[in-house]
């Protein structure tokens, strides 16, 4: 799904109370740094906006969110496990230095064991980690991006180096 000119900054986790709190998580590495006075929710792959009446961001990724003219928890259900976006224009500007995660979107994967993964199509984030996605022998690959397993990051040529656990690809391949 391709929402051009939007960035995803997470998604409603549940409620909170009975006043239509919401719970929202993090994809984004920099809550703070970003504006959230309005946000776009997706619903059925459209992109619907909400003005944010207050909000109260905590140190773990999360934050808790009244949403203007939702007042009730029956209301508020209706959005958790959405999607949350923001358009593109309000994208914090980070330094020419910093590097996430994210950017490893399109790097070309070489394995240790296997050789060339292809191109990395997506990078979830979980609680505990991230996983990058490729296909690999026409097949989707999952793995972690774990500083366990990441050997290089070559920013210039777009190459990520990396050294699996024994047996994953193959998991991927039978």
């Amino acid at each position: 799904m391709d929402h051009q000119g939007y960035f995803r900054i997470g998604y409603f986790t549940k409620t909170r109370g009975l006043k239509g709190e919401l719970q929202l998580f993090f994809d984004f590495e920099d809550p703070e740094l970003l504006e959230l006075d309005s946000i776009y929710v997706e619903i059925d792959r459209q992109l619907v906006p909400f003005f944010v009446g207050s909000y109260r961001l905590q140190a773990n990724q999360t934050g808790y969110f009244f949403i203007d003219d939702i007042d009730h928890i029956d209301q508020a259900k209706n959005l958790v496990h959405k999607s949350i976006f923001l358009p593109d224009d309000r994208k914090p500007v980070r330094n020419d230095d910093e590097f996430y995660m994210e950017d490893l979107k399109g790097f070309e994967v070489i394995e240790s064991t296997h050789g060339n993964l292809g191109i990395i199509e997506a990078i979830d984030e979980y609680p505990q980690q991230y996983i990058a996605t490729v296909f690999f022998n026409s097949k989707q690959v999952m793995f972690p991006l774990s500083d366990d397993f990441i050997t290089t990051v070559d920013e210039e040529k777009k190459e990520l180096y990396v050294s699996l656990p024994e047996g994953l690809i193959d998991i991927y391949l039978s």
